[in-house]
């Protein structure tokens, strides 16, 4: 049974697991999936690894969907390229390096994921409602 309660520990707990699906999958480093499958590796191992990367996907994508909606996950993504907006303002970020946008772009989808993964849980901490897809008896 799952359990009700829902903390900052809850949300650190998804946040590192969409960090992990994301930069498992690909990260400019190279040491990622989509890295791996130029190496000389057997292909049975990067189709095995590729397949459970994208049950990771599902999972994630589609409770970020059902949560958040269209417009919800549109306002996550603007609210995290405001915050890298205001960080090239303060030249904490420099737009000449692609690696160095390529990470910041990364992690602003694993926030976005990690966002979509709690949304549910924060609004019935705000407002009460809950988000149901099935209802058990």
């Amino acid at each position: 049974m799952a359990r009700n309660e829902f903390d900052i520990g809850s949300f650190l707990m998804r946040l590192v697991f969409a960090f992990a699906l994301v930069f498992l999958t690909y990260n400019p480093s190279g040491y990622s999936w989509v890295g791996w499958l130029m190496s000389e590796t057997a292909m049975v191992y990067k189709v095995a690894a590729g397949v459970v990367l994208l049950i990771g996907w599902a999972i994630f994508l589609r409770a970020t969907w059902n949560s958040l909606g269209a417009i919800g996950t549109v306002l996550a993504g603007g609210f995290f390229a405001v915050i890298i907006w205001l960080l090239i303002e303060w030249g904490l970020i420099a737009l000449d390096n692609s690696s160095t946008v390529a990470w910041v772009l990364l992690i602003v989808l694993s926030g976005v994921l990690a966002i979509g993964m709690s949304w549910s849980h924060v609004r019935r901490r705000l407002s009460g409602q809950f988000d149901t897809d099935e209802v058990e008896s």
